[in-house]
């Protein structure tokens, strides 16, 4: 047996790996990755797509020496299987260069630390005419001084500059490349904004990051709304060969409870539904959302439904993390775990359709709807007759008692079901399902209370109404007149 070396060709591989599947979004989120690991405050994304067009990724971090430098810009500089430290979001060391030349065919970074800035570039074109791994290193001040944003750079103590030039992949079928590169860029600000919205947000046990683009700040994209009335269950641990897996589910409040750009920031109205199930964060970072990963489906009543699980780097060959950080298998054992927090999760979902989030947990308040069981084992809807706006009319003459009840019985049967379903699945609000205003509350008091014969009937009326819908909501106003307001 013998053994050769047979190293790759280098314009042959150089070319092949630029074809493994990066958007521009997620090649700029793998250069942001080394911003954080390089423990960056600020990361500033500038885009110039006029003459000679420019992506540039400027970090404020540790910044790089030139050895440093030279181990960073080779390809596989990284063994995915060693041990990193738990803030590192890389693995292969690959992606500086395979997301870089997925856009571009030449890559150029600056790194400064302690004062001293390095270059070096990978140019492919120069690769295929030399045949072999040439890496440029640019180091006359003439040299230096052409690479677009190195003076922002050189106002920095440390930090790195990544530039994305000669952007042939981007430009492929554009007519209007200047047009087309903004809206990409609106693409790509959505996608950092969701992948990076923990760091952005400042959540605690992070260093928080700030992401400029063209040196407008973007704002971070919760996708649980944290900050709303959202419900959040508890967490569950799972350990895998000694490391933590956190997971925590959380049920959105409905739509029609949201404001527009709290929808927008979930996905808008037509993508609330592919938004909900799985978020998969490594080292708080967002690598997977949207999925069941099969064990499910998507489904109307369940897309309010999203359960964030957190994993370490140490868990990446478990979780068969790619080169690109946007696919995430989980393995066996947390699949096992997780499909009884799936069917918990799922029946809330569906209760906040159904209820739209209106708990009915005081048995002792009159709703003007209840839910009876029925006698083949569903269930069945009816106006409650024991309600005091109801009750008032029951107690008429016979004939009025009676014409009311036909009407009662109509409105319970003529439910139109089917339609109900449709809308309350929908995105767009229920406005029959306002909040009633003081002002209508007190209005109607004030109505029904000129009906009733005797004061001892008004406060009978009054200590019935005020554990009654809508009137339990505002205990004010009962209490005014309990005490002899307009009595």
């Amino acid at each position: 047996m013998k053994s050769i070396i047979l190293p790759p060709h280098a314009s042959t591989l150089i070319e092949s790996t630029r074809a493994i599947g990066y958007t521009l979004e997620s090649a700029i989120a793998d250069i942001v990755d080394n911003c954080i690991t390089a423990s960056a405050s600020c990361a500033e994304i500038f885009f110039f797509p006029i003459g000679d067009s420019y992506i540039a990724i400027l970090d404020n971090g540790y910044g790089m020496n030139a050895g440093e430098l030279e181990t960073a810009m080779r390809y596989g500089s990284q063994n995915p299987n060693d041990k990193r430290a738990a803030t590192d979001l890389g693995r292969f060391g690959l992606g500086l260069k395979t997301a870089s030349l997925s856009q571009c065919r030449t890559l150029t970074v600056a790194s400064k630390k302690d004062g001293s800035i390095e270059v070096c570039r990978w140019d492919i074109d120069h690769v295929i005419k030399t045949g072999d791994w040439s890496l440029i290193v640019l180091e006359t001040e003439e040299e230096i001084n052409g690479i677009p944003r190195i003076d922002n750079l050189r106002e920095f103590e440390s930090g790195t500059l990544v530039v994305w030039q000669n952007l042939d992949r981007l430009k492929v079928g554009e007519l209007n490349f200047d047009r087309s590169m903004g809206r990409k860029m609106d693409e790509v600000r959505a996608h950092l904004s969701l992948v990076f919205h923990r760091y952005l947000s400042g959540e605690t046990g992070l260093k928080k990051l700030q992401i400029k683009m063209n040196g407008t700040p973007i704002n971070y994209s919760d996708p649980f709304l944290i900050r709303r009335n959202t419900q959040v269950m508890a967490d569950e641990e799972l350990f895998i060969e000694g490391a933590k897996v956190v997971v925590r589910p959380y049920i959105l409040p409905h739509i029609s409870n949201l404001s527009a750009d709290e929808i927008e920031e979930l996905g808008g109205k037509e993508g609330l539904r592919k938004s909900q199930g799985f978020y998969i964060y490594r080292n708080k970072r967002l690598l997977v959302w949207g999925t069941w990963f099969r064990m499910m489906r998507q489904s109307e009543l369940s897309k309010l439904a999203r359960i964030q699980v957190d994993i370490p780097n140490d868990l990446d060959s478990f979780w068969t993390i790619d080169i690109k950080k946007s696919t995430a298998i989980p393995p066996e054992i947390v699949r096992n775990n997780l499909e009884s927090i799936i069917e918990r999760m799922a029946e809330r979902s569906k209760q906040t359709w159904v209820f739209r989030g209106k708990k009915e947990t005081n048995d002792s308040v009159f709703h003007i709807w209840q839910r009876f069981k029925g006698t083949q084992g569903g269930f069945f809807y009816g106006i409650n007759r024991d309600h005091p706006l109801v009750e008032m009319f029951l107690e008429a003459p016979l004939q009025i008692k009676r014409n009311v009840e036909v009407l009662l019985k109509a409105i319970e049967n003529g439910i139109p079901l089917n339609q109900l379903y449709l809308d309350l699945t929908s995105e767009k609000p229920f406005e029959n399902e306002t909040e009633v205003t003081a002002n209508e509350v007190e209005s109607m008091l004030k109505l029904l209370l000129d009906q009733m014969p005797s004061v001892a009937a008004k406060k009978e009326l009054l200590d019935r109404l005020s554990v009654s819908d809508p009137f339990v909501n505002y205990p004010k106003i009962i209490e005014r007149y309990q005490k002899g307001g307009a009595i």
